[in-house]
């Protein structure tokens, strides 16, 4: 998790935590601005289980602090701990450009080794520009790899497309690990923290998101959005 702790450690000021939603797909955390990542939580049936041990206080006090979470083996504290990243890291915005994550990958990796870590709507598409495509899943679905296979198939590829959620659930030292130092990497999804540290462990493009209408991006969530329905969220990506 030294990546996290690196993220962490970049980030210049707090800010007072103003809000706090976690939501059936995306967790919004609002202090300097409003700041997303994907929700995700343990599988457990009964009322005994916590999975956020200070619910209900969260709301006041330190972003910073918060962001802390991030570290957490609960993932929905890791959750809320990355959106409490991506509501306090300080965004150049003059560095970032609009880029179309789904047409890099097939520009970058035609006729070449595509490793994918999570499930992204343009696979199918993929699949015709490849030479090989693997992918990648903690749930691997029919077709998928599980993660014990990284070591057999990522130092192959040629492009590694790569879940912002990989920092949520502690797998992105693993995956890096795995991939070669040439490797063309990106990591995509709204809980991307859009930040020079990743460039630093490797990361050619980061696509992320910026929320530019805290309270129609809340309300979206609130209601159920997936990402494509929420409102007030511009996409963008930071390049080396």
């Amino acid at each position: 998790m030294k990546i996290i702790e690196d993220i962490i450690g970049g980030i210049g000021n707090d800010a007072p935590v103003k809000d706090v939603r976690t939501c059936t797909f995306w967790t919004a955390v609002v202090s300097r601005r409003c700041g997303l990542a994907s929700t995700l939580r343990l599988d457990c049936h009964g009322g005994n289980v916590f999975q956020v041990k200070s619910a209900g206080g969260l709301d006041y006090g330190s972003a910073l602090n918060l962001a802390r979470m991030a570290l957490s083996d609960l993932p929905l504290e890791a959750s809320i701990g990355m959106a409490a990243v991506n509501s306090l890291i300080d965004i150049d915005i003059e560095k970032c450009v609009e880029m179309n994550a789904r047409e890099v990958i097939i520009e970058k990796g035609k006729g070449k080794n595509i490793g994918i870590i999570g499930h992204f709507p343009f696979i199918g598409k993929l699949r015709e520009h490849a030479k090989n495509l693997w992918i990648y899943e903690l749930r691997p679905a029919p077709g998928d790899l599980p993660r014990e296979e990284y070591a057999r198939y990522l130092p192959q590829c040629d492009v590694v497309a790569v879940s912002g959620t990989t920092l949520i659930n502690h797998t992105l030292d693993e995956v890096l690990s795995h991939c070669r130092p040439d490797a063309f990497k990106i990591m995509l999804g709204p809980t991307t923290p859009l930040t020079p540290v990743l460039l630093d462990y490797g990361f050619d493009v980061l696509c992320g998101s910026l929320v530019t209408d805290a309270e129609a991006a809340l309300r979206c969530i609130g209601q159920g959005a997936n990402f494509r329905q929420v409102e007030g969220v511009e996409v963008l990506s930071l390049t080396k």
